[in-house]
């Protein structure tokens, strides 16, 4: 065997150490150079049109730290693609089991098939389900929210922003394609009312001087504003849980709310209008259906301010405690001597206002009532509920008290509302709005279907024009008859940035003749010219 010489023997071990030396300084290198770097040494096994696009990449004349940015930009969208691509398989395989186990017990599961939709439907259907369980947890709020961003436990096992979740624009994924009915028509801003510290359910408008604007929101509180102004002018507090609907009297200044707490109150207020400011022309005229949605601009963070030198009540005059449940809504009877209140305990019960005794209650629903009106000239009242019908009740005759039912949406009616003539008007979260003659309720005289869940619609008592406020934080306007007049303008510049709760028509009023609320914590006022509305039907 050969043996190495000992000058041989540490010329190569010189060798040895200047090699490695060499890679270990190629190796410091190319950690301390930019990143794309190891970006390109990760690309060389992909497929060469993802090389040519990172080449390109290389030879752009972006600056250095920005090339980075994006190239982590883009590792982190892989990931995320990934991860999803990774529950998807697992969903098959979970389907696939599901299917096998069916298919024993001599069953199949349709929706197996993935691309071919059928988990589309279901989808959409549990977000419209996570829509309602998210406003049922506030409406039976009783104790103050935790903090702005609106958390509801849900299934009592995990949290969901109402924030994130009405920047998807609730349970509307759908883009509306509906064409444009009018292109005249104009609708503008003229006034935000900000002071809530949580979203508004509710809102009305007073019928006797001074006409005040009032909202219900799930802070526990009902404020009265100023139309004119915008400043408010009473707060009251005197509810344990969200307040979820406010109406006033036809003819005296009391108000009556519905709450969480399981009550009505009835009552009273006296207020000074301010003295009026010359309204701002916000947006030159802004006509409806060509405003553009840029952002999702979101209010400022931290609670907004609610107004400090508003004075405020905290007892009622009359409480009104039958219920067993959530109060979801109440309205006066014409006249104003008796009112109806609606409540989750699947009940609607009738009170004498001066005595503050239970007249009747009226039951009958399967499930959870969500909305009561009463008609303006007659002693009838129509109650919505979770069963997907509305009952009508009639109390002309001191001796009979009949009801009928009607079954004509598919999911939760969220309100029914009469209209001045002989026409009930639902809404419903099966994203149709229905129109009823009263004469002849077997079937709906006009159809409207829209791509977002319906919530408390209301109707222009001269006009008859609907106004249609969705999750998806729209508000569109329809004549009786199912056309569609206009979109109010909605971007990041106004309109409401959550879902839209309520709307209230209040035509004879010069500033403002329509009020919508919303989970954005403020109600709007919004001029709309009518005339121009119906000039292009």
């Amino acid at each position: 065997m050969p043996v190495e010489s000992g000058s041989s023997a540490a010329a190569r071990q010189a060798k040895q150490k200047r090699k490695s030396h060499s890679l270990s300084i190629r190796r410091t290198n190319s950690t301390e150079q930019d990143r794309s770097g190891l970006q390109r040494d990760m690309l060389e096994g992909q497929s060469s049109d993802n090389l040519e696009s990172f080449m390109r990449m290389e030879d752009s004349k972006l600056p250095l730290s920005l090339r980075s940015n994006l190239l982590d930009l883009f590792s982190q969208i892989e990931r995320e693609f990934e991860n999803l691509y990774i529950e998807n398989l697992e969903l098959r395989r979970e389907i696939e089991t599901l299917n096998d186990r069916l298919a024993a017990e001599g069953q199949t599961f349709e929706g197996a098939d993935l691309a071919k939709g059928a988990l589309k439907t279901k989808a959409s259907h549990s977000t419209s389900q996570l829509s309602q369980k998210l406003k049922t947890t506030y409406k039976a709020s009783t104790s103050k929210p935790r903090s702005n961003s609106c958390h509801a436990r849900v299934g009592g096992s995990r949290n969901f922003s109402v924030t994130s979740w009405e920047l998807w624009g609730g349970d509307s994924w759908i883009v509306s394609s509906f064409k444009a009915t009018t292109s005249r028509a104009v609708c503008q801003l003229v006034k935000e009312y900000v002071g809530h510290r949580d979203g508004i359910w509710d809102l009305s408008v007073t019928r006797t001087q001074p006409v005040v604007l009032g909202t219900a929101s799930a802070d526990h509180s009902a404020m009265l504003w100023s139309i004119e102004t915008g400043k408010c002018l009473l707060k009251y507090m005197g509810h344990q849980g969200s307040v979820n609907s406010i109406k006033f009297h036809p003819t005296e200044q009391m108000a009556l709310t519905a709450s969480g707490d399981q009550t009505a109150h009835i009552w009273r207020y006296m207020v000074q209008l301010p003295t009026p400011q010359p309204v701002a022309d916000i947006s030159q005229q802004t006509p409806c259906e060509d405003d553009v949605d840029f952002s999702d601009k979101d209010e400022a963070d931290g609670e907004a301010e609610g107004p400090n030198d508003c004075p405020s009540i905290r007892v009622a005059t009359t409480t009104l405690r039958s219920h067993q449940g959530v109060v979801i809504a109440a309205d006066w009877l014409v006249g104003g001597k008796q009112v109806v209140t609606a409540s989750w305990d699947r009940a609607a019960n009738l009170y004498d206002v001066e005595t503050s005794e239970l007249v009747h209650s009226l039951t009958g629903h399967d499930q959870e009532l969500t909305h009561c009106c009463t008609h303006p000239t007659q002693r009838l009242v129509v109650t919505s509920s979770r069963d997907t019908t509305f009952r009508l009740w009639d109390f002309r005759d001191p001796s009979i008290h009949s009801v009928n039912v009607f079954q004509g949406h598919t999911d939760t009616v969220t309100s029914a509302v009469f209209t001045v003539g002989d026409n009930v008007v639902s809404g419903s979260d099966d994203r149709t709005v229905k129109v009823w003659d009263l004469k002849n309720m077997r079937s709906p005289i006009a159809t409207i279907r829209t791509d977002s869940a319906v919530n408390r619609i209301s109707v222009s008592v001269n006009q008859k024009i609907i106004a249609l406020p969705h999750d998806n934080r729209q508000v569109r306007l329809f004549d009786m008859s199912g056309v569609r007049l206009a979109r109010l303008p909605r971007s990041n510049r106004q309109g409401h940035r959550r879902m839209v709760c309520c709307s209230a028509w209040c035509e004879d009023n010069t500033t403002c003749n329509l009020f919508t609320c919303g989970f954005d914590r403020q109600a709007i006022g919004w001029n709309i010219n009518i005339p121009a509305l119906l000039q292009e039907k």
